[in-house]
């Protein structure tokens, strides 16, 4: 007996179909990034959980504790390990922006294979919540053994990379490009991969924090050397 073949209407299937140019579903779970401008165009509105965030830098510029931090002080009280991070971190400067210092688990490392291989011993640890990786070379397959790991132990896993690995292809399902505005003191967010269409124009979130800009504004000092002083002080400049 022949079977009917009848056409369905793309909208029946739901979200179990993506168009490219809407932004897609989150594959899994999301954490807020506590970046309104930054949840807007993200799918889940947040950083995932479960899969790598890549996030591109220049040259001397580290601002991954003003994007990351306001995720990470809410994301539950499990450790927050850091491998291979350019500067031991400051616990002072860290608490007075919410983040207990005593959560961190700082993993210094001599080669990019021992970065991995700590990466992704933190990912199958239960404790663990979130897996900082500071990597300037890596393969595509063992970014993708990292993927899986932070998959199938539902971790959220950040990957701090110089802006030259633009060009390489990556498994991360989330990729941003960082950069601080010249004369500003604005971070500009280029979203590079997402799950939806290109991003053309950057998103701008300020540099600094609410309480430093307001005491900034009572005293008069300057962004760029207080922002400095306490870029050092954080273990971030």
């Amino acid at each position: 007996m022949a079977s009917i073949l009848r056409s369905v209407p793309l909208p029946e299937f739901g979200v179990a179909v993506w168009r490219a140019t809407e932004l897609g579903q989150a594959g899994s779970s999301t954490l807020a990034t506590g970046h309104a401008v930054l949840d807007a165009e993200l799918p889940g509105s947040g950083w995932p959980v479960g899969a790598i965030s890549e996030i591109l830098q220049r040259h001397g510029e580290h601002a991954e504790w003003r994007l990351l931090l306001p995720a990470l002080r809410r994301a539950s009280t499990g450790s927050v390990v850091l491998v291979g991070a350019p500067h031991v971190p400051f616990a002072p400067a860290l608490l007075a922006q919410g983040l207990d210092a005593r959560r961190l688990l700082w993993v210094a490392v001599s080669t990019p294979a021992e970065g991995l291989w700590a990466a992704e011993q933190a990912l199958r640890c239960a404790g663990v919540t979130a897996v900082l990786l500071w990597l300037a070379q890596a393969r595509a397959e063992h970014l993708r053994r990292l993927q899986m790991a932070a998959q199938v132990h539902s971790k959220l896993f950040f990957l701090l990379r110089p802006a030259q690995a633009q060009g390489e292809s990556s498994p991360a399902v989330l990729r941003l490009l960082a950069v601080h505005q010249a004369g500003s003191d604005a971070l500009l967010l280029h979203i590079i991969k997402r799950r939806g269409p290109p991003l053309e124009q950057p998103l701008s979130l300020p540099a600094r924090p609410a309480r430093l800009a307001a005491l900034l504004a009572q005293t008069g000092a300057t962004w760029q050397g207080v922002g400095d002083a306490l870029g050092r002080l954080a273990g971030t400049a």
